[in-house]
């Protein structure tokens, strides 16, 4: 049975990509320009319409050959690399934000360069296309039955404590928490405090330190999802304190400037450092559905080698950035150092699902006096509702109590196993026990679903109390983003950090480096 004969029953030819991971899979490859009436997407801003029932992302399809050159299975079935004849001044892999940015800061230095980006993904930007949530703080708090065995929605009004369904002394722990609470660590001064708190998560904080009863500590658990897409049982308690979580009000230690405790992203916030810079800038052609499966480094030129959906083929490049997931490039460098590739392989990013639901009517949002939810136990931990009247929703599939890094393989290999039909319904659900009550029904009201699955979202930051070496090194990240040669290192990963704005700063970094210059 040939490669090119095989129909499935579906009565049509079925490609290689098709047998890497057992589905079928149409070729992809195309070939897009940034910053063009090509774009086969909305242009910058415009918002993103749902389409019915639709998975985005982290699809099978974009996952296929990535997963098959894990498991070493790709080679056997992808034949002889074919040259194309193309050369490149700068080949990009990778087309988030760290890939465009790195393509787009090459094209300012040297004007009229030849550069092209690949994507393993069939649109362009990636997550980062759909990354931006509904920001503030929650005007309620859905107090779900997969947390206190019946669904209570507390609007975030004057005295929301009082109105809360948890036991009367989780209430008063709550209460103190917010208003009252002591000083923790007294006799201790404000460096020693930082320490104890730089030990803790946020829940073990709650529990251990506050003995808070366990209702109030569950109610406060998933108040660090939406912004790191794991709860508070990973979230550590020293940056819970720089965001200003209850509790911390007693301890007496100066909010003029951050902890050298708190990680990253945190110092950035506080420090109102730029904001993430606009993505405008020189046109760069992208070709999408198009996973690099090689790289190698040569006497006169580096060769990059892509899947087309049914061939290898490759192309010749003066240099080379890695923009994409860390743990995918010794699979794509063999060559690399041993101790490079295992920094490489240590980078771990967390699972996150976006759903975007359009409605046939939006007021049942208005009757229910809310238009951002958090959940404290169910699988959709954020509810909002947008100017346009969509509904944006946030999973965060991380088994937090694990901590960040085995709770997100965790949390990715059962997403890997989640249908879309489960997440639909649970959408559907949760809209339901939310507006139901005033009126709203999801199978009259529901118009399209589409659910964005990222396996591998948001990069995993040094942070305390996980990276016992942070904030004074060695960092893995240093040795894992080392040039190679031709081939310099970008992305997120390589920061690392998960805020917007780090993967322009790798992308900077990456740019730098080939050109030998100094870090920064």
């Amino acid at each position: 049975m040939s490669l090119s004969s095989c129909d499935l029953g579906m009565n049509r030819p079925i490609s290689r990509r098709d047998f890497f991971d057992g589905i079928a899979v149409g070729a992809l490859g195309s070939t897009v320009v940034l910053g063009t009436a090509e774009k086969a997407e909305a242009p910058q801003g415009a918002a993103f319409r749902p389409e019915p029932s639709v998975w985005r992302g982290d699809t099978a399809q974009a996952l296929s050959v990535p997963h098959a050159l894990r498991d070493g299975r790709f080679w056997k079935l992808a034949g002889t690399p074919e040259p194309t004849g193309e050369s490149y001044d700068l080949v990009v892999v990778g087309g988030g934000p760290s890939g465009t940015s790195a393509a787009r800061q090459w094209l300012r230095r040297h004007p009229g360069a030849r550069v092209l980006v690949f994507d393993n993904h069939d649109e362009l930007g990636g997550r980062a296309r759909r990354e931006a949530f509904c920001t503030g703080r929650p005007d309620g708090v859905m107090c779900d039955a997969e947390t206190f065995g019946a669904d209570t929605l507390v609007r975030m009004t004057s005295d929301w404590i009082a109105r809360l369904p948890i036991a009367w002394r989780a209430r008063r722990d709550l209460r103190m928490l917010h208003e009252d609470p002591p000083d923790w660590f007294p006799g201790l001064g404000p460096r020693a405090k930082q320490e104890r708190l730089a030990e803790l998560t946020y829940s073990r904080f709650l529990l251990e330190v506050c003995g808070v009863h366990p209702d109030a500590e569950r109610f406060c658990r998933t108040m660090s999802s939406g912004a790191w897409a794991y709860d508070t049982r990973a979230f550590g308690a020293i940056d819970a304190w720089a965001g200003g979580y209850p509790g911390f009000g007693g301890l007496g230690l100066d909010r003029s400037e951050p902890s050298r405790y708190n990680s990253p992203t945190v110092k950035r916030a506080w420090s109102a450092a730029a904001g993430r810079p606009s993505g405008d800038g020189p046109v760069v052609p992208m070709r999408l559905g198009s996973p690099v499966v090689s790289v190698r480094d040569g006497a006169e030129s580096a060769t990059v080698g892509y899947f087309d959906g049914d061939r290898v083929m490759t192309v010749e490049a003066g240099a080379v950035i890695l923009a994409c997931w860390s743990a995918v490039i010794p699979h794509l460098v063999p060559d690399l150092p041993a101790a490079q590739r295992q920094a490489l392989s240590q980078a771990v990013r967390v699972p996150v699902l976006h759903a975007t639901v359009r409605l046939r009517d939006g007021d049942a949002w208005r009757r229910a006096g809310v238009r951002r939810v958090r959940w404290t136990g169910a699988y959709w931990c954020l509810t909002c509702v947008e100017p346009s009247g969509d509904v944006r929703m946030l999973a965060t599939p991380c088994r937090s109590e694990l901590g960040p890094e085995p709770g997100s393989v965790a949390g990715r290999r059962k997403l890997a196993r989640t249908p879309y039909g489960h997440l639909e319904r649970t959408v559907r659900d949760q809209l339901a026990r939310l507006l139901g009550p005033v009126g709203f029904d999801p199978a009259r009201d529901v118009e399209a679903i589409t659910i964005d699955r990222w396996g591998h979202a948001n990069a995993i930051e040094y942070c305390r109390p996980w990276h016992p070496f942070y904030p004074d090194g060695p960092f893995p990240a240093d040795v894992a983003r080392r040039r190679f040669g031709r081939i310099a290192i970008a992305g997120s990963d390589s920061v690392p950090a998960a805020r917007g704005d780090a993967a322009v700063t790798a992308a900077s970094l990456a740019v730098a480096d080939l050109a030998g210059e100094p870090a920064r």
